[in-house]
């Protein structure tokens, strides 16, 4: 018939970013324009079954997020990929296996201030799949005046506001925060972007 097969997708990888779990991929050479992707993954308690992704059946992009699909987090994981384009099918390529337990990839927290009269109310949002936010997230806070090396550090579970007393603190004070998950060792995020307000200023 003259047909010419598609060429698999390439670089199959399985990572994680921003506390997600992430099938990535790049098209084949001479991939057709019209060339969609379909994704199925196995864990190893299940090994003798290819689970379909329902949200990543025959999709134009090269990637999909399997965090929520992922039932157990503790087992590694092996994902696949094909590509489809009309009556054709590439051969499935396979990822390595990972297990979103060791490989989650933290982002930093957003910080949410409320400033009081002699206080701020701290709040930290975890840029959060839902099917995760029950996991023990922690973060941690850095205090400093601006221009000095000196922090004053606290750790909080996620939900957990820090109220910090501003009476005795005169000029302008820096917070920033990482997200951290405490297991048989501690994994951190990148520190946010630094927030600074002026307290008790006069004039």
């Amino acid at each position: 018939s003259g047909h010419v097969p598609i060429l698999p997708p390439q670089n199959v990888t399985l990572m994680s970013k921003d506390f997600e779990m992430i099938l990535t991929w790049t098209p084949g050479e001479g991939s057709p324009p019209d060339v969609t992707y379909t994704v199925r993954y196995k864990s190893q308690d299940h090994m003798d079954k290819w689970i379909k992704v329902p949200h990543c059946k025959n999709i134009p992009r090269t990637s999909c997020i399997l965090t929520c699909v992922i039932r157990n987090r503790y087992v590694e994981v092996q994902a696949r990929v094909k590509a489809v384009s009309g009556r054709l099918q590439s051969p499935w390529v396979e990822s390595q296996f990972k297990d979103y337990f060791s490989e989650v990839e933290l982002a930093p927290p957003v910080l949410i201030l409320d400033v009081k009269k002699n206080s701020i109310h701290v709040n930290a949002s975890f840029p959060l799949p839902t099917c995760v936010e029950h996991l023990p997230w922690k973060y941690e806070l850095n205090r400093w005046e601006a221009g000095s090396e000196d922090k004053v550090r606290k750790k909080k579970f996620r939900k957990d506001s820090v109220i910090i007393d501003t009476s005795a603190l005169r000029g302008n004070y820096c917070l920033s925060a990482r997200s951290l998950y405490e297991r048989i060792y501690v994994k951190y995020s990148e520190f946010s972007q630094p927030v600074c307000v002026l307290l008790n200023h006069k004039g």
